[in-house]
Parts: C-alpha cells; structure tokens; sequence
C-alpha cells in the first residue's frame, strides 16, 4: 500500500512539476516578446532632431497644433504631448510621444481625436492623408511630399500594426 501510495505521489509531482514548467515557460515567452515589441522601437528610434531644426520650424510654420497626453483615447502607454510644425514640405515636433511600432502621422480635413472618429474617416479618399513614418519619440523632424495645408484642420500619430490611437491636435 505505501509504494502504491509512493508511486501516486511521484507520478502526481512530475506532472505537476511539468505543467508548472510549461506554464513558467509560456509566461516568460509571452513577457519576452511583450518586453521586445516595446524596447524594439526605442532601441532603433531615430536621434531627436537638433535644436536649431525645432527653431527654424517654429519660425517657418504655416500650421500648428498640440498634442496633449489627456485626449479621449490616449492612455499611460500610447500619448503625445508637444508642439507639431508644419509646412508643406516638413512636418516637425517639439516635444515626445511614447514609444511603440509602426507609428504614421496623418492630417485629417476635420479634427478628430479618438480611435472611432479616426477609423470611420481613415480609408475614406481625401478625408485623412499619411505624411510620415515616425521612427523617432522625441523632438523629430521629417521632410513630407508637398502638400496643400488649406485642406487640412488636424494631425493625428496612429499606430498601424496595432490599429491603436496616439494622440492628435486641431491645425491652426
């Protein structure tokens, strides 16, 4: 009876030890790849742009607009908060956005600043245009295809590959 007993409990242990195992595994997986997705993008972000760049663009803008990290659908992980300058050839922060992959910036023709509004106008032709890939967080300047600022009253930073908001700001 007792190695009847004694032979349950090994068998009991070493499947408990293997799922304990297997669990602690895909945990330590599942943090691993969450930890790269976020680090990724910071580890290969582009250098902030020199002082003298955000100067020029603050004196040169024809449009402008802050962002501001307490918007509807911006949230502790996905938030913006600054001055965007633009011009029809150069669009420039002053200030940072959280970090994360795959982030575009698009002028919109209306003001919009949540994940629905964005989403309803995106793919409709002229309603919203994607001027830059953003590969830097803070103080970035990127030089866009010409474009007729007159059409346009927002900017928006939207993650593509997650389909997630980050924040925007009405053009004036």
């Amino acid at each position: 009876m007792f190695a009847s007993l004694l032979n349950f409990a090994r068998r009991h242990i070493i499947l408990f030890g293997a799922i304990k195992f297997t669990a602690g595994l895909a945990i330590g997986l599942f943090v691993g790849f969450a930890a790269g997705i976020y680090t990724l993008p910071i580890l290969i972000a582009d250098a902030p742009a020199p002082t003298a760049t955000i100067t020029t663009a603050a004196a040169t803008a024809e449009k402008s607009t802050i962002f501001r990290p307490d918007l509807p659908d911006s949230d502790g992980l996905h938030w913006g908060d600054g001055t965007l300058y633009v011009t029809p050839t150069r669009v420039t922060l002053d200030g940072e956005v959280s970090p994360g992959p795959d982030y575009r910036l698009y002028l919109t023709r209306d003001f919009v600043d949540t994940t629905a509004g964005f989403q309803a106008i995106k793919n409709r032709p002229g309603e919203a245009i994607e001027v830059a890939r953003i590969k830097g967080f803070k103080n970035f300047s990127y030089e866009i295809a010409p474009i007729d600022l007159s059409q346009y009253q927002g900017a928006l930073i939207w993650c593509e590959r997650f389909a997630v908001f980050i924040t925007a700001g009405q053009l004036n």
